[in-house]
């Protein structure tokens, strides 16, 4: 089945983007002059801004004068600027006005507030544009239906700040530019009103409404693939009721917490789109809940994170959706938009034309050479480095945080594989645990012994005995083996000398930190997401991580079961 009306706006976005691919394909033998252009081009238009003032932008030509006179930056450094904006200062970042402050926060972090302007709306659009051609052309049948776009899948209700700034997008549709609406109207399988429901349940029940009415779905682009994970597994929960909305054309939303007034008026924005479907419920009914590609047989592509920490969580997606393909999404943050899957070849190509890149080199133990970065045209297949960018936001010289390894090269643009953060080091007696080494310890770790969980997370625990790290371990329903207490221990003796590789981890084991245990848990991922929200992070901004830098994670993940856990 074809719907015409999406085919005709999927084509025409095709051809819209088709500056993009091709400004792409030409970095792919000038990267060196293409980059120096972007930062010429930051240099020429903000010279005039508090911060282009105060370094000296006007003086500045080319790349070497640049980083002798600007520092590199965290997102504290900048807040001081960001907060002038926020309260109402032109000129501060960038001679544009910035249009809104989209709040962003990792797995961790606080929530932090990005400007956006014009010329990074399009610089995100120009790299989104070189995919939509690329994913169009080898596959032209994702263009045939719907999509269904998760950007910020749970929002709160439009602010602004102080002086007068908006905060958040209202559609994520506004992500796509031109034709955002068009898109919204006749491609998008589910709309930005859901965007504004009032909690998880009522988000993922409508969600789930929305996409079963459209069994015409091609595409799927969400962040985490827990996120996707966690909305199939509702699928039985509400079977029943979802059937009956389809069938009927409405819409019953679990119970909410919120205002009753704004919520019914919710409810009723959102049933006034549907029309009844007996046949599709009718067919519904036949397949059931557990059968997801029959119940959207013409779903070709899964886009999501799927390197890194996400990797297991990808494949066990992909073994949920067989025949259909999951695309790793590549390195794609609130700030920048750093790397696309394109061509095929492995890891995803730097989004060149986008963002000003340097590169600073990562030494094994996640540490990072400051003192020596590389431009785009100077980084080197097999080694890893940590993404800085500066973009048309006013992010100038930003530590975006994320590592990434060059597997390859297309012409002169590197391919990048993501290899996890670089910022949230765990270190409360000088430990120096990064996500990295974790990632290798735990990789080694199940490599050993075959393991393939569902969910593992090493984070530091306060107990009677003082600090210690503890693994949360998933190993879904049937390990297939008896993890008894025994082996739970040896599991926890072994786990420790893999972290003690780490220089620092092994001298704080002479005395300041107890020795690692391992805790088995159920439904890691699910109750890892819940105590997400629950310290004040969207659903969308909940990426799997194998290392934690706070504690109290028990009482999420294993709950008043202390038997489970080994030490050793």
């Amino acid at each position: 089945m074809i719907d015409a009306r999406a085919a005709a706006v999927n084509v025409a976005w095709l051809a819209a983007s088709s500056r993009d691919a091709w400004a792409l394909r030409r970095a792919r033998t000038r990267l060196e002059a293409v980059q120096a252009a972007r930062l010429a081009g930051y240099l020429a238009a903000n010279c005039d801004t508090a911060f282009g003032r105060r370094h000296g932008f006007a003086r500045l030509a080319g790349v070497a004068s640049f980083q002798a006179a600007v520092p590199l930056a965290t997102y504290d450094d900048l807040a001081p600027f960001v907060r002038r904006i926020a309260d109402g200062e032109p000129r501060v970042l960038t001679a544009e006005p910035v249009r809104l402050l989209e709040p962003t926060g990792g797995s961790a972090g606080a929530t932090k507030l990005v400007p956006y302007t014009a010329s990074l709306a399009a610089e995100f659009r120009r790299a989104l544009g070189a995919w939509i051609v690329d994913l169009f052309s080898r596959w032209p049948a994702l263009a045939g239906g719907a999509a269904y776009w998760s950007v910020s899948p749970l929002a709160e209700d439009p602010r602004r700040t102080a002086g007068g700034i908006a905060i958040g997008f209202e559609a994520d549709s506004a992500y796509l530019g031109a034709f955002g609406a068009a898109l919204e109207a006749w491609a998008f399988a589910v709309p930005s009103a859901v965007k504004g429901l009032p909690d998880i349940e009522a988000l993922r029940y409508v969600t789930l409404l929305c996409l079963l009415r459209r069994p015409d779905l091609r595409l799927v682009s969400v962040w985490s693939p827990t996120f996707l994970s966690l909305l199939l597994d509702a699928l039985p929960r509400y079977w029943d009721r979802l059937v009956e909305d389809v069938r009927a054309g409405t819409s019953t939303l679990p119970a909410s917490e919120g205002d009753p007034e704004r919520r019914e008026e919710r409810r009723s924005r959102l049933g006034r789109a549907a029309r009844p479907d007996p046949r599709r419920a009718a067919r519904m009914a036949r397949i059931g809940p557990d059968r997801p590609t029959d119940l959207w047989p013409a779903l070709g592509l899964v886009s999501c994170w799927a390197d890194g920490p996400a990797a297991p969580y990808a494949a066990a997606l992909a073994a949920r959706l067989p025949g259909v393909r999951v695309q790793p999404k590549g390195l794609l943050a609130t700030e920048a938009f750093v790397s696309l899957p394109l061509g095929g070849g492995p890891g995803a190509l730097l989004a060149a034309t986008s963002h000003f890149f340097e590169f600073l080199p990562l030494a094994a133990d996640g540490a990072t050479d400051d003192s020596t970065p590389r431009l785009a045209h100077e980084i080197e297949r097999g080694q890893a480095y940590s993404v800085v960018v500066t973009t048309g936001g006013g992010f100038y010289r930003y530590k975006l945080g994320d590592a990434v390894e060059v597997v390859g090269f297309l012409g002169q643009l590197p391919r990048l594989r993501f290899a996890g953060r670089v910022d949230r080091v765990s270190d409360r007696f000088g430990e120096k645990l990064s996500p990295r080494f974790v990632a290798d310890a735990l990789e080694a770790l199940c490599r050993a012994d075959d393991l393939r969980p569902e969910f593992a997370m090493l984070a530091p625990d306060d107990d009677a005995d003082g600090l210690r790290y503890t693994l949360y371990l998933d190993l879904g329903a049937a390990p297939g083996f008896p993890a008894d207490a025994e082996w739970r221990a040896e599991l926890a003796r072994r786990l420790d000398l893999e972290l003690s590789r780490g220089f620092h981890y092994a001298q704080c084991r002479l005395g300041q930190l107890g020795g690692a245990r391992v805790v088995l848990v159920t439904r890691g991922a699910e109750h890892y997401t819940e105590a997400c929200r629950a310290r004040g992070q969207r659903p969308g901004d909940v990426k799997p991580t194998p290392l934690a830098t706070t504690t109290g994670w028990e009482h999420w993940l294993a709950p008043g079961d202390p038997g489970r856990s080994a030490r050793p």
